[in-house]
């Protein structure tokens, strides 16, 4: 079954690891037959931001940072998996499996 994920990546330089990490969840999704849409906080501004839209149809949020999110209260009432920055870039799969697991 495909299930509807968004996450947010931010590393405290908001280079890199940022968009590394980014990379791996949109991966590991595509891989795992998930949706995902990953906003991405970094050194340049909020880019590919998630619209309420996105937010209201996600089934489960990834938080995959070593800094502050910005605009975190608009996840209030959803699950949420925070790990850090650099747990996608190790191994995307398992942390969206850990994600659905939160939803079953």
């Amino acid at each position: 079954m495909k299930r509807k994920i968004i996450a947010i990546t931010a590393c405290a330089t908001g280079v890199a690891h940022t968009y590394m990490a980014a990379q791996a969840l949109k991966k590991a999704a595509k891989k795992m037959g998930h949706l995902i849409k990953v906003e991405t906080q970094g050194a340049t501004g909020v880019e590919n931001e998630l619209s309420v839209k996105d937010v209201s149809i996600a089934e489960v949020v990834i938080l995959a940072t070593d800094t502050k999110v910005r605009d975190k209260e608009r996840f209030t009432g959803k699950q949420i998996l925070e790990v850090p920055v650099n747990a996608p870039i190790k191994d995307g799969e398992k942390v969206i499996k850990n994600a659905l697991e939160l939803i079953y």
